[in-house]
């Protein structure tokens, strides 16, 4: 079976996760896989666009590197980038019959969309020194943190997946923290308690922990500043590239400024027209980002949620930048159901309609999931994320 209708007849999502299958499964082929070095990539917000600029850094200084990222928002090939570009469909077809070849059928079948992806993704870096790896939900029981890692990096930490994670901070940052190993690098956090918890279990575990304030000087956050004004980078985009120098300063190595002269991840605060920009956040954390990015501005919304995110705080921090929100339908199970994002809008006495089509004359955002970011391109006719 080919790998799209493989994947085809896996679920992409789960109510309950079946936390010992995986790590089961991964010690049967472990010795069969590559080796490279791992730096791992977990937290709420600002993996991706984190990744992409460590990545990025060590494929122009001469490394062979992969990052593995998700979900994707066009095409599955976005999750497996090697050595700047998405991986091309005959080497992922290699992979999934070298993959298949490894597993029984029974492990094979029993793996789920994300963890078959994640085993995927590490027979196609077969050959690469490092790997930037993005767990994909919370931390220490995640997929990706199977692997042995040489630094895990820790983005912002805050509450979403409350169904998985919990409903603390302290909840949600110790199952995200526990996934450290010898060396970890903690990026800035709104929450205090994060740091503190970082430190215990990297005290438990006998892990060097870091923080990035600790990492940077003024060199770096000159060069980060000059960076980000030259590739048009908001205010936390800048705080990830920031953290991606640091993270590439602890592997050994010294940041250069071409090494690090680029624009972050699609889908980040991409503008894909002039008088468009789209982001897939979709958790209060990137809300606040993105209010503090439009401060002083009205833009016209591009809206649409999953029914497990709490869309009426989402919008309760973007009212301020919203001239009126545009819900564009979207055609997943997980949405919320029309009736329900109408009330908290009515509630927020937020002026809606439905999106048809878009007005020169105005500025949008398109904001909510990976799912609203896919729609919204695809109404627009645009192929690639490489815009």
């Amino acid at each position: 079976m080919n790998l799209d209708d493989f994947l085809a007849a896996k679920p992409l999502f789960y109510d309950v996760i079946d936390y010992e299958r995986f790590p089961k499964t991964y010690r049967t082929i472990a010795a069969s896989l590559p080796n490279p070095k791992i730096l791992h990539l977990v937290g709420t917000n600002a993996k991706g666009s984190t990744g992409r600029f460590l990545a990025t850094a060590l494929y122009r200084a001469g490394k062979k590197v992969g990052h593995y990222t998700s979900p994707h928002i066009l095409r599955f090939n976005e999750r497996i980038w090697i050595d700047g570009t998405d991986v091309r469909d005959e080497a992922l077809e290699i992979a999934h019959q070298k993959l298949l070849a490894l597993l029984s059928h029974e492990d094979a079948e029993a793996l789920s969309y994300f963890e078959y992806t994640t085993l995927l993704a590490m027979v196609v870096y077969e050959g690469c020194e490092y790997v930037v790896m993005e767990a994909g939900l919370g931390g220490e029981f995640d997929a990706t943190a199977v692997f042995p890692k040489v630094l895990s990096i820790f983005t912002p930490i805050d509450f979403d997946h409350a169904a998985f994670l919990g409903t603390t901070i302290d909840a949600i940052a110790t199952t995200k923290l526990r996934s450290m190993q010898h060396e970890a690098l903690l990026g800035t956090q709104k929450h205090s308690e994060v740091e503190r918890i970082a430190k215990e279990i990297a005290h438990t575990k006998g892990c060097r922990l870091y923080t990035v304030e600790e990492c940077l000087n003024p060199r770096l956050t000159g060069m980060a500043l000059h960076l980000a004004t030259k590739n048009g980078l908001s205010e936390y985009l800048r705080d990830n590239l920031l953290l991606a120098m640091a993270a590439y300063e602890l592997l050994g190595y010294e940041v250069r400024e071409e090494l690090f002269d680029q624009r972050a991840l699609f889908g980040r605060l991409s503008p894909i027209a002039p008088n468009i920009t789209l982001d897939v956040g979709h958790n209060p954390l990137a809300a606040r980002e993105i209010a503090r990015s439009y401060k002083g501005k009205k833009v016209v919304l591009i809206y649409n949620t999953y029914r497990d995110k709490d869309y009426r705080e989402i919008l309760g921090i973007l009212k301020p930048i919203i001239e009126s929100v545009e819900i564009i339908d979207v055609d997943e199970a997980r949405i919320t159901p029309r009736d329900q994002l109408e009330n908290a809008l009515n509630e927020l006495q937020i002026e809606f309609r439905s999106f048809e089509a878009i007005d020169q004359d105005k500025e949008y955002l398109v904001f909510g999931s990976f799912s609203v970011a896919e729609t919204f391109l695809k109404r627009m006719n645009v192929t690639s994320t490489m815009v």
